[in-house]
């Protein structure tokens, strides 16, 4: 089955700066100096963009930072964590939301 989705795209990732260079190079470095080691860990890095891959929904992120999180050491368990911390905030936040719905059904209602 063929899907827009094309994981070989993924190594393509560089080549997204053919006719920007000097915008590619600024994305790239900044890139290269948020995942580098500071006050997290890469490891740690890895398994915050992990989740965040989630949240956006990016295939290709979740195939990179799987890759990432066991290349800097990431358990699959400390992955499957990450993923739920992600889940309960998405759920959370569509939940609060629910406030707001229960406001506008109030005033409407009266």
């Amino acid at each position: 089955m063929e899907t827009y989705y094309n994981p070989q795209d993924l190594g393509k990732f560089g080549e997204i700066g053919k006719d920007a260079p000097e915008l590619a190079k600024k994305f790239f470095d900044y890139y290269g100096s948020v995942f580098a080691e500071g006050e997290l860990s890469e490891r740690e890095k890895a398994l915050i963009a992990l989740a965040v891959a989630h949240t956006v929904q990016c295939p290709y992120c979740i195939d990179a930072y799987t890759r990432g999180c066991l290349e800097k050491g990431a358990s699959l368990g400390e992955m499957t964590e990450a993923l739920h911390v992600v889940t309960a905030i998405r759920g959370g936040a569509s939940l609060v939301h629910g406030v707001q719905m229960r406001k506008i059904a109030e005033q409407l209602s009266l």
